[in-house]
């Protein structure tokens, strides 16, 4: 039977420390592995990420590139197979939602062609890449409201719905 004080961690699991300035037989004496002089042999001696020692770091020789737009919207993709696995006819946001297919903040929702649709389904007020636009008519479906580009009002009645039924 195994007891508590028979238990040890398994040789070589246990690393010794850095014993430093023991002597020069440890090879840590003396300046203990730090060198002779200069800024990183010293007690809180060292730079910032970056630093060249007073050269222009090259984070700031490089030009800028670019921005982000605060005012650009922000899409989420989903698949054709995605809406397969989607239980009713009518999807919306809140559909998807609940369905988990898609989470996070987002502006607008699009469909778009990859893997194949099996079903007939009404989208309202997501939008879709023209070739999946053509596989959901293709299988019976139609998109309603298609145009609307922010869906967050939507998304709130979906809501306010939900809390009154």
């Amino acid at each position: 039977m195994m007891r508590l004080n028979d238990l040890a961690p398994e040789i070589g699991a246990k690393k010794a420390p850095k014993r430093l300035g023991r002597g020069i037989g440890s090879n840590l004496g003396k300046t203990s592995g730090k060198g002779h002089k200069g800024q990183k042999s010293r007690s809180g001696g060292y730079h910032k990420v970056g630093f060249e020692g007073g050269q222009m770091p090259l984070q700031r020789r490089m030009p800028k590139v670019g921005f982000t737009s605060l005012k650009g919207l922000k899409a989420t993709d989903i698949r054709l197979d995605a809406l397969n696995h989607i239980e009713g006819e009518t999807i919306d946001v809140a559909t998807l939602k609940a369905a988990g297919v898609i989470a996070g903040k987002f502006d607008f929702v699009k469909v778009v062609a990859s893997g194949s649709i099996t079903k007939a389904v009404t989208l309202v007020g997501i939008k879709a890449t023209a070739a999946a636009t053509a596989a959901i008519e293709a299988a019976g479906g139609k998109l309603l409201d298609a145009k609307s580009t922010k869906i967050k009002e939507s998304v709130k009645r979906a809501a306010r719905k939900a809390k009154v039924a």
